[in-house]
């Protein structure tokens, strides 16, 4: 069903916001998409060139300004955040106009929640609605179960339940949400760097534990992978995303379990990713 208004779309980087588009546009909506020049695929600009539905705005991260005038003049009363914004780029390369800058000085905590709740704020107090970031995107969400062929085994489920206490308790923290485990050990947490790179990381470091010339380590080098939601995520700027680029990383880290949370994790290649995974005899659970 179309709207008469068009939605907002604000583009972070990699396929998510190009999948938000393509369901929007099949319910016959128009789509005003701020693309961050940071951070949102070049590829986007092509599909604003081809189809006169779609509009496609450049701009910096830190011109708030630039987007509430952008989605104001089309006459967008309601948007959506897709695509992850890297924490380094949020602090370190952004340069904010006036009004950023004054919202920066506002908040107390310098986190990324902090900062997207508070441009939520602003987007609210000028008559634009900030939907859920999977309000288009139910049918990707992780479904509860085990999803791949391959139950964990026995020390893939421990990993998971340890795992899982770890994660939710950094998560209170706006840390990261991924952590890394080798048989009830924490390998590594996700902070910055994202969930892919974290997982890459974890591989090297129990690489470097089972070296040649180094004592025999007592880890498996078997990895368990879980990743959680925020006690209170707030799913219009936020959402835990799983790719194929994870099941790659989990691949070349020597990880063989992953574990999500239900109806709150994106499965941004839909069945794919379950496809990847049993091709290298991944375990997937999700509860």
């Amino acid at each position: 069903m179309s709207s008469d208004t068009p939605l907002g779309l604000i583009a972070g980087n990699g396929r998510f916001p190009f999948l938000v588009l393509d369901a929007a546009r099949a319910r016959g909506e128009r789509v005003v998409v701020a693309a961050i020049k940071e951070e949102t695929e070049p590829e986007i600009a092509e599909r604003g060139a081809r189809d006169p539905a779609v509009q496609v705005h450049w701009m910096s991260l830190g011109e708030l300004s630039r987007l509430l005038e952008t989605f104001q003049r089309a006459g967008v009363s309601r948007a959506i955040m897709a695509g992850q914004v890297k924490h380094k780029q949020i602090f370190s390369s952004i340069r904010p106009d006036w009004r950023l800058a004054k919202l920066l000085l506002s908040i107390g905590t310098r986190n990324t929640d902090s900062l997207l709740g508070a441009i939520g704020k602003v987007l609210s107090d000028e008559g634009i609605t900030l939907l859920s970031s999977t309000s288009y995107l139910e049918p990707l969400l992780a479904r509860a179960g085990v999803l791949t062929k391959r139950s964990p085994n026995e020390q893939e489920q421990r990993n998971v339940a340890y795992g899982r206490e770890v994660a939710r308790h950094l998560a209170h923290y706006d840390i990261g949400q991924t952590v890394v485990i080798a048989e009830s050990a924490c390998v590594a947490v996700e902070a910055m760097e994202g969930t892919d790179a974290t997982i890459v990381r974890a591989g090297e470091i129990m690489r470097t534990l089972h070296q040649e010339d180094s004592p025999e380590s007592f880890l498996s080098r078997a990895l368990t992978v879980v990743k959680v939601a925020k006690p209170n995520q707030d799913l219009r700027f936020d959402v835990p995303v799983i790719g194929l680029k994870t099941i790659a990383a989990m691949r070349q880290a020597g990880a063989t379990c992953l574990a999500v949370e239900a109806q709150r994790c994106l499965f941004l290649d839909g069945d794919q990713i379950i496809a990847a995974a049993e091709a290298t005899a991944i375990a997937i659970v999700s509860e």
